[in-house]
């Protein structure tokens, strides 16, 4: 592998030297508790509120006046806790249109439904959806509700242990309930669902056919890794420990031990599985303190270009300290670092189709780009072909050394923090790059050339 060179434009600006290394820059406003960020593999994010109503969120950073999808009147939201939950686009939605919602519906139960997208691919038909399973919950809390498809090409279903406070029922290590549990379905048929015949229980009266693993309180929020295919569930606890499992797929029947075990600490052993058949967390960190922590979200891994420093730290947050949590493998071990705070209440994250992530305050509505205010740009070839001039830039900035032989096709522009602000095609030598609308500060400028080969630039405008 070839060795990577970084700039830290941090080492220009020293006033930047004193953040945090993980920052969150408003991307969007004006949403109603969003709980749910996910992409179609286009430009577009569709944001999740909890009443009930998914909207486009696009990479300028504009909301689509008209909702994708609309079941309001199907879903009971009056708890804390319930409402529509998560969202899943199926791995071949360019061509079949199918997504997937988890939402709790009148009477108070888990409904996991398929819906499809309308002739207009901004607005999905609210008269398709299909319910694939519902499943009864005895409280209003503790639902779970993130969807998610691995890279088996299967739906991943994230469940609560149904509620109250220390699982009464133990429902999460009875194997004939499916709360507490992640279930895994085959849903590629035509109508319906199947069961994969690799779930640990298929066959076996032990436990139900959809459980692929179990021994969870809350899993608020789960994810595949987009680099390796692992899953990541950020799991909350009862009033001692948060936690954070991670796990391969090719694996199944994980237990990860509540009731029994509330991260790395005893609960309640009573009728208890021994130890070792135990999957503990790879992350924790402990309930209350100063300042309080309550309650993590689970996150994302990052797996994005613009900031190589942040390369393979799983995302997480704490939703009453409005904290970042960062946990990056290093020296043998999982190192776990907390940034801000910041606003909102953070009650989930997302992941565009670039792999650069977002997050979402509950309370305030508002959706942030994660960023690295330290900034590093990755160097290449391309990189040191070309420069800006000039730059500082006042009303427009040329590309020097652009000729027939290494044409720059498409100039992109983004925010410091990461925000799309332009996208320039080049249609002859010497062409200028308008900036006399852009406010004073700094930018990152894309070049795509006539091969695809892309590299980034540091602009600043006066």
């Amino acid at each position: 592998m070839k060795p990577r060179n970084y700039i830290l434009l941090a080492l220009l600006f020293p006033i930047l030297l004193f953040s945090q290394s993980v920052d969150l820059d408003v991307f969007a406003t004006g949403f109603s508790r969003p709980v749910d960020i996910k992409h179609a593999g286009d430009s577009r994010l569709f944001i999740v509120e909890q009443d009930g109503v998914i909207k486009i969120l696009n990479a300028s950073g504009v909301t689509n006046p008209t909702a994708f999808l609309d079941i309001d009147a199907r879903v009971r939201s009056t708890a804390n806790e319930q409402g529509l939950l998560g969202l899943a686009f199926d791995p071949n939605y360019a061509t079949n249109n199918r997504f997937y919602v988890n939402y709790i519906n009148l009477s108070g139960d888990t409904v996991i439904a398929r819906f499809t997208t309308s002739a207009n691919p901004d607005v999905a038909d609210d008269t398709s959806e299909e319910i694939l399973l519902t499943v009864s919950q005895p409280y209003d809390n503790h639902n779970g509700g993130s969807l998610a498809f691995g890279t088996d090409g299967y739906l991943y279903i994230a469940l609560g242990d149904g509620g109250s406070g220390g699982d009464p029922q133990n429902y999460a290590q009875n194997l004939q309930s499916h709360l507490g549990k992640i279930l895994r379905i085959d849903v590629s048929g035509a109508t319906s669902f199947t069961v994969p015949a690799t779930n640990p229980f298929v066959g076996n009266p032990a436990g139900l056919d959809e459980i692929w693993s179990y021994g969870l309180r809350n899993p608020w929020k789960m994810s595949f890794d987009s680099n390796n295919g692992e899953l990541w569930i950020g799991d909350v606890g009862q009033n001692n420990k948060e936690e954070i499992n991670n796990v391969p797929i090719v694996n199944a029947g994980y237990n990860f031990g509540w009731r029994c075990y509330e991260g790395n600490s005893t609960f309640n052993t009573s009728g208890c599985p021994a130890m070792s058949t135990i999957t503990f967390p790879v992350g924790e960190y402990n309930y209350g303190g100063n300042p309080f922590k309550c309650s993590i979200t689970g996150g994302y891994r990052y797996r994005g270009n613009l900031y190589p420093d942040l390369e393979g730290a799983y995302f997480f947050a704490d939703y009453c300290t409005n904290e970042v949590g960062t946990l990056k493998f290093s020296g043998g071990t999982w190192n776990m670092l907390f940034h801000g705070p910041f606003t909102g209440n953070i009650a989930t994250f997302g992941e565009d189709s670039s792999k650069e992530l977002y997050a979402a305050g509950l309370t305030n509505g508002i959706v942030y780009k994660v960023f690295d205010p330290t900034l590093g740009v990755e160097e290449n070839s391309l990189s040191n072909q070309y420069q800006l001039y000039p730059n500082p830039a006042q009303n427009y900035f040329q590309i020097n050394n652009q000729n027939a032989a290494s044409q720059i096709k498409e100039v992109v522009m983004y925010s410091f923090s990461g925000k799309l602000v332009s996208t320039t095609s080049i249609t002859t030598e010497n062409q200028k790059i308008m900036t006399d609308q852009l406010s004073k500060g700094i930018y990152i400028v894309q070049l795509i050339s006539n091969n695809d080969t892309v590299s980034y630039h540091k602009l600043v405008k006066n």
